[in-house]
């Protein structure tokens, strides 16, 4: 596990300094960035799928969570039969959206779809979305607003914070080098108490570094083995995390 520890560089916010400042603070530092600044959006479909999400929430028992954009929503598609073997006996609940970015999930999270619960885990994966609108240290703040949002509201719910899945067939895709950036950083989030970082996109990778279509048929999102990939690679943390270990 990583230890949170502050990190200073040209033109960002110490990590340190975005983990102690509230949800307002961050979107004040984060001058003009739209990453870390909670947003709804506008489309019928979105809107839609965040009610029946306040439906299910309503009924309280939910003991753990997917957070995340359409890598998340997919485990109702390609991924439904792996979330049925391994998530439902869990009390699982699938808070993802296609599209979405870290200020839609940000949103969601402030209205309304973690309030009554008290899940044991949650599994967060977001940012792809934001790489071709924000920068990298845009999309670190906005994952660090919801990491805190989440310790604020569910303070007894155990993060688990993942990297961001590589994207692009080849390893020398540019979107490469800036996720591996990011999630260096994001990484630095992991408290080893409430926060727990784990890297699992070597996973889905050939030994040459490439994305097998496979595995991420659009070299994005996953196929049914990847999500079986998903689940076995963090199911010893879950475990762990749900047992209260």
């Amino acid at each position: 596990m990583f230890a949170a520890r502050n990190f200073v560089m040209r033109g960002i916010v110490p990590l340190a300094i975005l983990t102690s400042l509230s949800v307002a603070g961050l979107a004040q530092v984060a001058t003009k960035n739209s990453a870390v600044e909670s947003a709804p959006r506008p489309d019928k479909g979105w809107q839609d799928r965040h009610k029946k999400f306040l439906e299910n929430i309503k009924k309280g028992d939910a003991e753990l969570l997917f957070i995340g954009d359409s890598i998340t929503q997919g485990w109702e598609g390609s991924g439904k039969g792996v979330w049925s073997e391994e998530y439902e006996s869990k009390k699982a609940v699938n808070l993802g959206i296609g599209g979405d970015r870290t200020q839609h999930v940000l949103w969601r999270l402030e209205n309304g779809e973690i309030d009554g619960i008290k899940p044991k885990a949650a599994v967060v994966m977001i940012g792809t979305n934001n790489l071709g609108a924000n920068t990298n240290e845009e999309i670190i703040a906005g994952i660090t607003a919801i990491v805190k949002k989440l310790n604020d509201k569910l303070p007894k719910t155990k993060v688990l914070l993942l990297g961001i899945f590589p994207r692009g067939e080849k390893a020398d895709n540019p979107l490469r080098s800036r996720i591996k950036a990011i999630n260096m950083e994001i990484a630095k989030l992991d408290n080893d108490k409430t926060v727990f970082y784990k890297n699992i996109g070597g996973q889905f990778l050939a030994e040459d570094g490439s994305l097998p279509k496979g595995i991420m048929p659009d070299f994005l999102h996953l196929s049914s083995e990847a999500y079986g990939f998903w689940a076995d690679a963090i199911e010893g943390d879950l475990e762990d995390l749900m047992s209260g270990k």
